[in-house]
């Protein structure tokens, strides 16, 4: 009788320790939701609201039912919120407890995102048309190279001489505002100071049709839109098109009468205190286009002054 092999089974090997699950990201919004919320209230006294001190308040800062009553909400609710519980809030009802607990615009912001619900600029907080001093000075100090403020409209909201002298077309203007979508899309060809127009113009509307997501239904943007639209059909065909881009360095070629063609790499920089508006500065690609420069600067005259 032949011998009979018995494999035996390979020992049972223990399962790895399973990794600690990280908390979702949602939970960990709503604790940090918590805190914020009880910071800011710890802060704000009654006296600040045109409420009576009271008596015996171990509660710094106004207390959980104060904040609910002010803000027009259920006490529960508001327990609930500060707690972190997963429910929902409205952008109304975040906006009542912003202002009760007297949140600015970067607390107001954060408040939206901990709550995970999107945040609206205020309407007409990116039509600032003044700039202070100072980055009127940073403008200025960034010559020879020029140098604009622009918002999420393309409205231009200052510049430096160089910027001036380099796009000095007389219909820069649209009814009421500099603007460089309605120059563009509006002067003859001739004049047009962009050279590559079928590549420079479908980015410039995408990218203002990405900022136009924040602001639909606006009589600025709306206005602004509907009479480029009755302007240009190429601005409407383009605006039809639903394309979306961000604001991005790139190399742009411009035309001017004086000196040709000018290569720039264009770079955005935010600026702190202006949503949605940044400075844009245009650098030489080359040595030609910064003979060019130099050559605008010391012979051009500035025509926007």
């Amino acid at each position: 009788m032949g011998g009979v092999t018995i494999l035996a089974a390979a020992a049972p090997q223990p399962a790895p320790a399973p990794k600690p699950t990280p908390a979702p990201a949602s939970r960990r919004r709503r604790h940090e939701l918590a805190a914020f919320l009880r910071s800011r209230r710890a802060r704000v006294t009654p006296e600040d609201v045109g409420m009576p001190p009271g008596l015996r308040r171990r509660t710094p800062g106004l207390r959980r039912e104060e904040v609910a009553q002010l803000s027009g909400v259920g006490v529960t609710w508001y327990t609930w919120l500060e707690q972190g519980r997963p429910i929902n809030a409205s952008a109304q009802v975040l906006d009542a407890v912003a202002r009760v607990l007297r949140l600015d615009r970067p607390e107001r912001e954060h408040l939206y995102h901990l709550a995970e619900v999107p945040f609206a600029p205020d309407q007409g907080a990116e039509d600032v048309d003044v700039v202070s001093p100072e980055i009127q000075g940073i403008l200025d100090a960034l010559a020879p190279h020029p140098a604009v403020v622009y918002n999420s409209r393309y409205d231009v909201l200052a510049t430096n001489s160089t910027y001036r002298l380099l796009f000095s077309v007389p219909e820069a203007t649209s009814p009421g505002v500099r603007n460089v979508l309605w120059t563009l899309f509006t002067i003859a060809d001739q004049k047009c100071p962009v050279v590559d127009k079928e590549r420079e113009l479908p980015l410039m509307v995408a990218q203002m049709r990405g900022a136009y997501g924040r602001h639909a239904g606006e009589p600025a943007w709306e206005s602004f839109v509907r009479r480029l639209t009755e302007a240009s059909p190429e601005f409407a065909r383009m605006w039809r098109s639903g394309d979306v881009v961000p604001p991005r360095s790139q190399i742009k070629t411009f035309r001017h009468d004086a000196v040709g063609e000018l290569r720039m790499t264009s770079v955005s920089l935010s600026i702190n205190g202006m949503p949605e508006c940044r400075i844009v500065a245009y650098t030489p690609n080359d040595e030609e286009s910064r003979r060019a420069v130099e050559t605008l600067r010391t012979e051009g005259v500035d025509t926007w002054a």
